[in-house]
């Protein structure tokens, strides 16, 4: 087997990686209660990206089982959970951090998800008019019995991770969780690491 492709990912940052189909998609928790905000999008001519909401709707689940799809906003299969090694939730159901959530908690010019997926976006020539709901692997937010969600501290211990296969050429971008005023990362923002083993 290859030898894996490594990109770190650091602290309350985000990166764009291209992956082909068939390539293994691991991402890494390695200091462990660090959520990773996962996007995809297609890079064909067509404009299309991952859905979570698609994704619920086909997989009548809140989050893919192993061996099941994550879905484009065009219900194309874009990727395939293939090894869950994290004993936590993972979440399908929150929009990625924004500047609007940091200033009403007073927190004005914070570092956050929606931006360093734009960045992200942008050094790879594409810029669009809104930001798709992330696959927040690692996040601890399961709905109440009320209807409530509350996002509690991550459970993923160190070195928790998910494998993913790409079921089309994709770009990815992963962006490491920027909220550090709450529970969410355990207190502390830290790095999250991507290894692509290619398919080929």
């Amino acid at each position: 087997m290859p030898e894996p492709r490594r990109i770190v990912v650091p602290p309350q940052s985000g990166r764009s990686i291209r992956v082909s189909r068939g390539d293994l998609v691991r991402i890494i928790d390695p200091q462990g209660q660090q959520v990773a905000d996962l996007w995809a999008f297609a890079t064909a001519d067509q404009l299309d990206w991952l859905s979570t909401s698609q994704t619920r709707d086909i997989t009548e689940r809140l989050f893919p089982g192993i061996g099941d799809h994550f879905y484009s906003a065009a219900a194309k299969p874009m990727l395939t959970l293939v090894e869950n090694a994290s004993p936590g939730p993972h979440d399908m159901l929150y929009p990625a951090c924004d500047s609007a959530l940091y200033e009403r908690a007073g927190f004005p010019n914070h570092p956050n998800c929606r931006d360093n997926l734009m960045q992200a976006l942008a050094s790879e020539g594409i810029l669009l008019p809104f930001a798709p709901d992330p696959v927040d692997l690692f996040q601890n937010s399961l709905p109440q019995p009320d209807g409530r969600l509350v996002v509690e501290a991550s459970i993923n211990p160190p070195g928790g991770n998910v494998t993913l296969r790409a079921e089309q050429d994709l770009l990815l971008v992963v962006t490491a969780c920027s909220v550090d005023y709450y529970p969410t990362n355990g207190g502390v923002c830290t790095e999250i690491a991507v290894e692509i083993t290619s398919g080929s």
